[in-house]
């Protein structure tokens, strides 16, 4: 059954099952694998899909536990292009879809648009 309000709760699921996905991914996955590793259950994973529950939340539910820069790591991060965001946008939206209702997921997917083409225009992408 999908999710017809978001929660923190479901915000996990949907992190987790967005990162095995992208794990999986010939495009996107090489960039997290590099950085954390190919196995989710490990003591980088663990962290980082934590806070990525936290920006999610902060972003459509106004929690006030993520208190990063999210562009910050990314600057760091070689041979990032349109391509890599486009594909993490296309993963994104397969699994919102898959967790919540239309309209739930529409916010998810606008915002998520929003936040990509900020980071590619910052990264000097766009």
């Amino acid at each position: 059954m999908l999710a017809n309000q978001i929660t923190k709760d479901n915000i996990e699921t949907m992190v987790i099952n967005f990162y095995s996905r992208v794990l999986k991914d010939d495009i996107v996955g090489p960039y997290f694998i590099h950085e954390l590793g190919d196995d989710m259950d490990n003591k980088y994973w663990q962290p980082h899909l934590k806070l990525l529950v936290d920006f999610w939340a902060s972003i459509v539910l106004g929690d006030t536990s993520y208190q990063r820069n999210p562009l910050g790591p990314h600057i760091l991060m070689d041979d990032l292009s349109p391509t890599v965001f486009e594909q993490w946008l296309k993963l994104f939206f397969e699994t919102l879809n898959e967790i919540y209702e239309p309209q739930v997921a529409d916010i998810f997917k606008e915002k998520s648009t929003t936040i990509a083409g900020n980071f590619m225009r910052d990264l000097g992408l766009a």
